[in-house]
């Protein structure tokens, strides 16, 4: 089975883009294609969004082993609509460094981001001993806060995807909230 418009409109409201060459589809990453661990993980959605495409299993086999091109544009199909559900759910990003903390809340047009800077010697997030003295310091001379808004500059979930491929990773945004108070 290949990609076509036809048996593709379902996915309209995922925004995937395709190219037509010559009568055939191409189907455009939005995103990043999944693991093989996370398509493990999520073998059971998987089998869905075949079924969604009138693909059994043996049919799946077969597409693997003679349209591995074919099989290829479903594996990059369903991990758009992966990180297009995901992305949009996500409501806070984190991302760490040694000395540094991003927080951010990613609302429906804008972002906001708060910054934690340690100009302490010898100090790493990483290490739960620094953590907790971060934790139980926040007043302390060292420690600096920076916040800020922008709106998206393009697509929101594009915006995020990137912050996540830059080793942002989404949060509860128990300690962006925590961290607000703390400085507003």
């Amino acid at each position: 089975m290949s990609l076509t418009p036809s048996n593709l409109r379902f996915l309209a409201k995922a925004e995937i883009q395709y190219l037509e060459i010559r009568n055939f589809y191409i189907c455009i990453m939005k995103y990043k294609q999944l693991a093989k661990e996370q398509f493990e993980a999520l073998h059971e959605e998987f089998s869905k969004f075949l079924a969604t495409q009138q693909i059994d299993v043996k049919e799946w086999d077969e597409i693997k082993k003679n349209k591995p091109d074919v099989a290829e544009d479903e594996l990059n199909l369903f991990s758009d609509l992966v990180w297009e559900n995901v992305l949009s759910k996500t409501n806070y990003l984190e991302h760490f460094s040694k000395k540094n903390i991003n927080l951010f809340k990613c609302e429906e047009k804008e972002i906001s981001r708060i910054v934690v800077q340690i100009t302490k010697t010898n100090f790493d997030f990483f290490d739960d001993n620094d953590y907790q003295w971060f934790i139980n310091n926040t007043n302390d001379s060292t420690i600096q806060f920076f916040k800020g808004v922008k709106k998206y500059e393009q697509e929101r979930s594009l915006e995020l995807f990137d912050l996540i491929q830059k080793g942002s990773v989404i949060s509860d945004g128990k300690l962006y909230e925590n961290i607000y108070k703390l400085i507003t």
